[in-house]
Parts: C-alpha cells; structure tokens; sequence
C-alpha cells in the first residue's frame, strides 16, 4: 500500500478525536519522558536515546499532520482548571521525578564498564530531560506561592540553570523584543552564535538584577539575600557531592548533560521572538509587550509536552497565567509548526532565514489586516 497524505488523513483526524476527548488529562503525556529515561538508562544501543528520539523525531512527523487548535476555554471551563488541584499537583509531581531521574542517571553512567556510545547516548537523553527540567522551573518560577518556587529551583538545579529565575521575570519580561534582551535573537542571527549571547548575556544579567536589589534594601550585594549567591553555591555544592560520591568522570557527564538542556533552552528562545521588535515611543519607552511579539504554535502535541509553552503571546502578555488556561491570539504570529520541529529547523540557518524572514513580513501584514 502507498503511503500518501490521504491515507494518513482517517489516522490523523482519528487522533484528534481521541485527544479532544482526553481533555486535561493529555498534560499528562509529558511522563513518557521520565519513562524513556529509565529505558535509556537501563539499556543499551540506539535505545540510550530514546527522548531525543521521541522528541526530536517522533513529534515533529505528527505534528506535520496534525491541524493545530486555535481554540480557547470559555471563561467557566478556565475557572474550573484555574481552581484544579490536578494541574498544579501534577507539577509538583513531576518534580521529585526528575528528581529521581537524576539520580538513576547518575548511578548508571557511573559504571566503569559502559561502553562509549552508551555513555554518549545516555548523556544525550539526560539533556532532554535537562531540558523538561527548565521548563517545569519556568512554569513553577511565575508562581507567587514560595513552595511551588521552591520547587522551580529545584528543576532548575537539576540542569544547573537557576540563573534563569531572576533573569527571565526580571529581565526577559520587561525587555523581549528590545536590543536590551538577550534572550530575544535578532533577525538573520546565527542560532549558533544565539545560543552564547543568550546564555551569558541572561547570566550577567541576574546578577545584576540581585546586586541592583541588595543595594536597594541597603545589604551587602553577597549576603545569602542574595538568590545568585545561593544558586551559585547549591550548583558547587552539587558539583562537589557528585565527584567524591560517583566521580569525577561522572560528574563532568552531568555538566555536558546540563550544557544539552542549556542549548535545548536556548533554541527554543530562538524560535520564541525570533525577528520580532517592539518599537520605541516618543518619550524614548518601548510600546507595550502585545500578542504579535512572541511566535506561536498552536499544534496539540508540543503544546501538552512543553505546558503550553508554545502559546507563548499570551504567556509573555499576562506572565501570571498558568500553563492549563493560557490563550490562543488571532493577531500573534504563527509558526508553520510545532516547536519540537522549528527547532530542528533553526538548526539550518540559510534556509531558516530564507523562510522566516518572509514569515515574518507575511505574518506582520495579516495582522494588521485583521
């Protein structure tokens, strides 16, 4: 039998029932990572890259046939999930998972007979999860509630990121789509050069942000008040705990699995405003952040695996939502497809800039159409 696009139409319109009909339950399919790790983990060949496989192979084929969902929640069903202790528990479950998955990972890799290729391929998928681990902290960071921020650094330790706290609310909100954010890539900049600008640029910056603020309440800029000097010695002392427990050879494995989430984090900053600009105001303010300063990708699947992180305008235009009743915008603009699948595209800058350079120029003109 062909295989053609007609064919896998009855499949795909099949699987969008089903999902529709799962409701709040689909969030849920973000365990398969930590179940992927395990198999990772505790195998061998090509199956120590079972996330990034998932991820990076499995999602972006669905994705390209499945239609996204632009539609919202009406305002009872966003007061139901607001109110249910089901999203919110499901996070803090997700943290001691993570958690665990840590662990294991570090108690596998350590072994002195794993071949190369394991010990590459199960490093790899520790990245992944490294990665689902600074989600979580980012989603759990915007919260007001001091537990549930607590457990934020607590994901976002786990891929030694917990700069990222002070520097994304502080910083990122305030400055996206401004040459003041370095976390927003300019057009026709190399995702590869991105990834640096970002990364150091936003560290510097929470430090600055912390510093700023000691000085402010009169303390000393180094007091433990400071979240950067906390951070910085929970990251050492981790660090430290690792190479005299397992190693050091284990140790620098979790550093490189780290650095992977790091450059996960990063691409997906890419894609988030790549190109888009706020314009200055007379009084020499930046307008408003609005919908049309953040790209989005309605398309189902990465939608649930990332809490909604691709319905990013609406994210970046009332930072305090929670993931389960953020909204879709007619006037943001939209990615062809999932971001599992623009990421890789990123990846090829030539035709990356050869297409989103008129996506943005076609997405600018139908918003203001509208």
């Amino acid at each position: 039998m062909k295989l053609t696009f007609d064919s896998l139409m009855p499949i795909t319109f099949s699987f969008q029932s089903v999902w529709c009909k799962i409701g709040r339950l689909k969030y849920f399919i973000v365990l398969v990572f930590p179940i992927l790790a395990f198999v990772a983990f505790t195998s061998s060949g090509v199956f120590t890259l079972l996330p990034a496989i998932f991820i990076y192979g499995f999602v972006p084929i669905v994705e390209l046939f499945l239609k996204p969902d632009h539609s919202n929640l009406d305002k009872e069903e966003k007061a139901a999930r607001k109110g249910s202790i089901l999203f919110d528990g499901f996070l803090y479950l997700l943290t001691p998972l993570l958690v665990a998955v840590l662990a294991l990972f570090l108690f596998t890799i350590s072994r002195p007979d794993l071949a190369v290729s394991d010990f590459i391929g199960r490093m790899i998928s520790m990245g992944m999860l490294c990665a689902v681990a600074i989600n979580l902290g980012h989603e759990l960071g915007h919260r007001s509630n001091r537990v549930e921020q607590f457990l934020g650094e607590i994901a976002l330790l786990i891929s030694l990121e917990n700069h990222f706290l002070p520097y994304h609310n502080l910083g990122h909100h305030r400055n996206v789509a401004t040459p003041n954010d370095p976390a927003t890539a300019r057009q026709n900049e190399l995702v590869y050069a991105f990834w640096f600008r970002s990364q150091f640029g936003s560290y510097v910056q929470a430090w600055q942000f912390e510093i700023s603020k000691q000085r402010r309440d009169k303390r000393n800029p180094l007091s433990l008040r400071n979240r950067m000097v906390c951070y910085t010695i929970a990251q050492i002392s981790l660090l430290i705990t690792i190479a005299f427990g397992l190693g050091l050879k284990t140790m620098l494995a979790f550093v490189a699995a780290a650095i992977i989430g790091k450059l996960v984090l990063e691409t997906v900053n890419y894609i988030e405003h790549y190109g888009l600009t706020r314009k200055m105001n007379a009084d020499g303010k930046y307008e408003k952040v609005m919908p049309e300063h953040s790209w989005n990708s309605d398309h189902v699947l990465g939608r649930a695996l990332m809490f909604e992180l691709s319905r990013h305008s609406d994210h970046h235009f009332k930072a305090s939502k929670h993931y389960q009743i953020l909204d879709s915008y007619p006037n943001s603009p939209q990615l062809p497809t999932g971001y599992p699948g623009m990421m890789i595209f990123a990846l090829f800058s030539p035709l990356w800039f050869r297409y989103m350079n008129k996506r943005i120029d076609s997405e600018r003109w139908r918003i203001r159409s509208n």
